[in-house]
């Protein structure tokens, strides 16, 4: 989460939620956590990087082949005609 955007939220809500000095400080400083754990990535678990290595890639159909050929009229069709 953007800093500027955190500390906005965590001060309009310390400044509704705190009632003195000392305690709006605090819940300025427990809601400007809280909102750092908002979007946080952790490195992935043994299991689950066991998981993904252990899942094999689909198997990718061949690529079309242009169609080319002679018509009924003798007449040669090339690919894009």
């Amino acid at each position: 989460m953007n800093n500027l955007f955190r500390g906005l939220l965590a001060g309009y809500g310390a400044k509704k939620l705190g009632g003195g000095c000392f305690s709006t400080i605090l819940v300025f400083v427990l809601l400007w956590v809280l909102l750092g754990q908002c979007g946080a990535t952790y490195a992935p678990t043994e299991a689950e990087a066991a998981r993904v290595e252990s899942v094999s890639a689909a198997p990718t159909p061949p690529a079309a082949v242009p169609l080319t050929g002679v018509v009924p009229g003798g007449v040669a069709l090339a690919a894009g005609d």
